[in-house]
């Protein structure tokens, strides 16, 4: 019961923000490129949803570039410990993508023509970045890491006499 409440709650949002855009903007996009915004739904360990938006522009408002803002599905594997990061990136070519690992941050860029997608995901799980592979096939990116043993509670124990 609790999952149709939330997603219908988010869909109210949604599209009641998407034919009002509000007051100052105008109907005309002062901005070429295509336009898009759209939410991502997952279910957690919890049975909780969790829903994120993606896209360039959100309710109402208009991109800042022309790049895409990637929807990166990230899959946990705690029985095989591996960490893989999946994004849809159509229209270019295995060299045109770029990847870079800054701690627990992953950022993915392409760009070939007019095709322009960005994206920085957080990381929740302990990476190993030098296990970092990449695969690129029919316009999916696929990022596998290794995961690392979860970090323990620094400090000590103290018997008490």
């Amino acid at each position: 019961m609790f999952v149709d409440d939330e997603i219908d709650r988010y869909f109210r949002r949604a599209f009641r923000s998407f034919f009002d855009a509000g007051p100052g903007v105008s109907a005309e996009a002062d901005v070429a490129g295509p336009f898009y915004y759209g939410y991502t739904m997952t279910v957690g360990p919890d049975g909780r949803p969790t829903l994120r938006e993606y896209g360039n522009a959100g309710p109402g408002a208009r991109p800042a570039s022309d790049s895409r803002n990637l929807a990166v599905e990230t899959i946990v594997d705690d029985g095989q410990r591996l960490v893989k990061l999946v994004a849809e990136m159509p229209g270019v070519e295995k060299s045109d993508v770029k990847i870079r690992v800054n701690g627990r941050t992953v950022s993915i860029g392409a760009e070939n023509g007019k095709k322009r997608y960005r994206a920085s995901v957080p990381v929740k799980a302990r990476i190993d970045t030098n296990s970092a592979k990449a695969s690129y096939r029919n316009g999916v990116l696929e990022i596998t890491f290794r995961q690392l043993e979860p970090e323990k509670p620094a400090g000590r124990v103290v018997e008490v006499e």
